[in-house]
């Protein structure tokens, strides 16, 4: 008899995340908690059911990517890690990290490239891209991650984003689970590593 509650809610669970990852890929929700909120209003589920942790909403990405776009998306996932390495190797001085989707390989098309910096200084990474002629504005810290900048470069395909952390803050960044982010880090030369071996026959 306690069997039945259980798989019923593993089922929504499992719903709620496939919906929320519908919604991420094709509206662009960035906030996951906001998502996965919208796909049980959707799916007619109280808000009390348990929602799917943040690992479950990247499975479902992956799943939606294979069955919606198997053939587009590898390709858009290529140019995406093409245009991060461009701009890693044009920031190296600041050991560029790439986070989040595009570094997972779950991307969608309203993903940003998100590139993490290490900076003393903030200030000393805007100065080289003012220097540079590079249009860039300030984006909104999340919350809980005082002294963090961040910076968006519009690009020709994508959002850049530019996180600058400190070296404390690296060493000290929180675990997986606690953020939407997904936990893979590129560096530069892991990324093009991986960005060979996608290019060999």
């Amino acid at each position: 008899m306690d069997r039945a509650p259980s798989a019923r809610g593993q089922r929504n669970r499992s719903r709620i995340a496939q919906t929320a990852a519908r919604l991420i890929a094709e509206h662009g929700l960035t906030d996951w908690n906001v998502a996965k909120r919208k796909a049980c209003r959707e799916l007619g589920l109280s808000d009390r059911e348990a929602l799917p942790q943040n690992e479950e909403i990247e499975q479902a990405l992956r799943d939606y990517n294979s069955l919606f776009h198997q053939a587009e998306q590898p390709i858009r996932l290529r140019a995406q890690r093409l245009e991060a390495l461009r701009w890693m190797e044009r920031l190296a001085q600041w050991e560029p990290v790439l986070t989040g989707a595009v570094a997972a390989g779950w991307a969608t098309p309203h993903s940003e490239i998100r590139i993490e910096l290490e900076a003393e200084d903030a200030k000393a990474v805007e100065l080289a891209l003012i220097n540079a002629g590079v249009d860039y504005g300030s984006a909104p810290t999340p919350p809980g991650r005082i002294g963090q900048v961040e910076l968006n470069v519009n690009g020709p395909q994508s959002i850049l984003r530019l996180v600058i952390v400190s070296p404390r803050e690296r060493r000290n960044r929180p675990g997986r689970g606690r953020t939407a982010e997904a936990d893979d880090r590129l560096k530069i030369a892991q990324l093009r590593t991986l960005l060979g071996a996608e290019s060999e026959p």
